[in-house]
């Protein structure tokens, strides 16, 4: 909110663009009035025969785009708009933010920069995410210098009662993060907001520390 100058300290007046991944859709949201950009980073060729050491910006099912993490970033730092890196993959996180430090070391990167990564099994899916210990380890030896942005995989049923957020989950979120320095964010599903328990759970995970927002 600094960052932006707002007159008032409220962050509902963030702009975001989501899923600015290809050369098209990005130079879409530079030419915007939007504050903030995010993106997907996965390794090209993730999860197939052919995959690469090389971050490109896509989001599953895709594991290829016109767009690599350095192309994507070099556009980027031309504008002043703020940095969210949504990660999919374990593999693409250390590749990527070498690039971040070894731009930042030109002092390039003077704007919000957020993490993101689903490290957590959440309501409604067996999908367990990117290792949270591998994932925080590995921000935290390479560019600390962030606003992490932690979170579950969900899923949402149609056609069966779905769950919420349980004490469970945020107990196993804050048991991560209850000792990290640097300002921290919960992405959360809006669709589960509402059952039983959820706001409960997430305003005490909220509680732990005065660091952390939704």
């Amino acid at each position: 909110l600094e960052y932006f100058k707002f007159d008032r300290q409220d962050a509902m007046q963030v702009t975001w663009s989501h899923g600015a991944n290809s050369k098209a859709q990005l130079a879409e949201a530079l030419a915007s009035d939007v504050h903030m950009l995010e993106a997907d980073i996965l390794l090209r060729g993730q999860g197939t025969h052919a995959q690469t050491d090389i971050p490109v910006m896509a989001h599953p099912p895709q594991t290829d785009s016109d767009n690599t993490f350095q192309e994507w970033l070099d556009a980027a730092l031309e504008s002043s708009k703020g940095l969210k890196l949504d990660f999919k993959s374990i593999g693409s996180v250390a590749p990527s933010l070498r690039r971040v430090l070894v731009v930042n070391k030109s002092n390039r990167i003077n704007r919000p920069v957020w993490l993101n990564a689903d490290i957590l099994r959440g309501p409604n899916t067996a999908n367990p995410g990117v290792d949270p210990r591998e994932f925080i380890d590995t921000v935290n030896r390479i560019f600390p210098e962030c606003t992490l942005s932690i979170g579950w995989t969900t899923g949402f049923y149609y056609d069966r009662e779905n769950e919420g957020y349980t004490r469970q989950m945020v107990e196993e979120m804050h048991s991560y993060c209850g000792d990290l320095k640097q300002p921290i964010t919960f992405p959360i599903r809006n669709s589960l907001l509402s059952l039983p328990g959820t706001l409960e759970n997430l305003e005490w995970l909220l509680s732990q520390s005065e660091r952390s927002e939704f």
